[in-house]
C-alpha cells in the first residue's frame, strides 16, 4: 500500500509564491510518474505538473513560466513550487504517484486559496 501525503497549501495574495510537498510512502516502484492535479469548484480535476523518476517533465500551458516541479528520488517526494500566483489558481492541489505497473495513488489534496 502506498500513502501520499500533501503539505504546503495556504492563502496567499495575488502574485505571491507557495512550495507544495508530497511525500510518498510505503511500496513504491522505483519507476514511478508523480504529478500534480487541481480541482477549482465546479470544475473537472486539470493536470498542474508532472515528473518521470528520469526527470522528464510536463506541464499544463496555463503555469508553464510560474511553475515548477522537482522530485527528490531519494525521499521519495515531488515538490511544486508556485510562483506569481493568480486567483484563477485557486483550487484543491493533489498529488498522484502512477507506477509503471498497477494502480495510481492521491493524496488528500491541500488548499490553495489566492485572494487579496
Amino acid at each position: 500500500q502506498v500513502q501520499l501525503v500533501e503539505s504546503g497549501g495556504g492563502l496567499v495574495q495575488p502574485g505571491g509564491s507557495l512550495r507544495l510537498s508530497c511525500a510518498a510512502s510505503g511500496s513504491i516502484s522505483s519507476i514511478n510518474i508523480m504529478g500534480w492535479y487541481r480541482q477549482a469548484p465546479g470544475k473537472q480535476r486539470e493536470l498542474v505538473a508532472a515528473v518521470g523518476s528520469g526527470g522528464a517533465t510536463n506541464y499544463a500551458d496555463s503555469v508553464k513560466g510560474r511553475f515548477t516541479i522537482s522530485r527528490d528520488n531519494a525521499k521519495n517526494t515531488v515538490y511544486l513550487q508556485m510562483n506569481s500566483l493568480q486567483p484563477e489558481d485557486t483550487a484543491v492541489y493533489y498529488c498522484r504517484l502512477l507506477p509503471r505497473l498497477g494502480s495510481e495513488y492521491w493524496g488528500q489534496g491541500t488548499q490553495v486559496t489566492v485572494s487579496s
